[in-house]
């Protein structure tokens, strides 16, 4: 019986610690940015789908969800900041996919094919913007169509995240590799 409690105590250690070092990677990733307004381009989407990859859903959601809550209560992790005025910003939408990103991520069964990781990685990269630009658009009440939003809020960011997927969709194996050892 103690083996079994300190065998479980070790991984809820080591679970934390992975999701410590996650959201410190999240947070410098909001950090490496590009300033557009209302939106900066940031490398967060790319480390919110490597991790999802390389944990697994349920340690890459918690993860997503430690880091929202350290922004949440003030920690500034946000590529401008944080706390609770931040989190009512024009980014609210698309840090809050970055929690379904994680978990399709992470709970879609990766090939070792290359390609068909690129598809399930462009599902899971879906939901950042759909939350996203839905967010934006509530957030500038709407008084810009569908597309002007999609404009400001997506297409600026195409291209640089079609090269992320792609650096991830190569790298997909190697990052499976390491769900296999945590």
């Amino acid at each position: 019986m103690e083996a079994i409690k300190k065998i479980e105590i070790v991984k809820i250690t080591k679970t934390a610690l992975i999701a410590i070092l996650g959201t410190a990677l999240l947070t410098i990733s909001a950090k490496t940015k590009i300033p557009f307004y209302p939106i900066p381009m940031t490398m967060q989407t790319f480390v919110v789908l490597f991790l999802g990859m390389a944990l697994g859903y349920k340690i890459a959601v918690a993860t997503v969800a430690l880091y929202l809550f350290e922004g949440l209560i003030g920690i500034p992790v946000f590529a401008t900041g944080g706390g609770l005025v931040y989190f009512t910003g024009p980014t609210t939408g698309y840090l809050i996919g970055f929690v379904f990103a994680a978990f399709f991520a992470g709970y879609l069964k990766l090939s070792a094919d290359p390609i068909i990781v690129l598809f399930k990685l462009i599902f899971s990269l879906s939901f950042i913007y759909l939350f996203g630009l839905i967010w934006l658009g509530s957030f500038m009440n709407w008084e810009k169509s569908f597309f002007e939003i999609f404009k400001i809020g997506a297409q600026p960011f195409l291209l640089a995240e079609s090269y992320k997927l792609l650096l991830l969709a190569i790298l997909s194996n190697t990052i499976i590799k390491i769900r296999k050892i945590i």
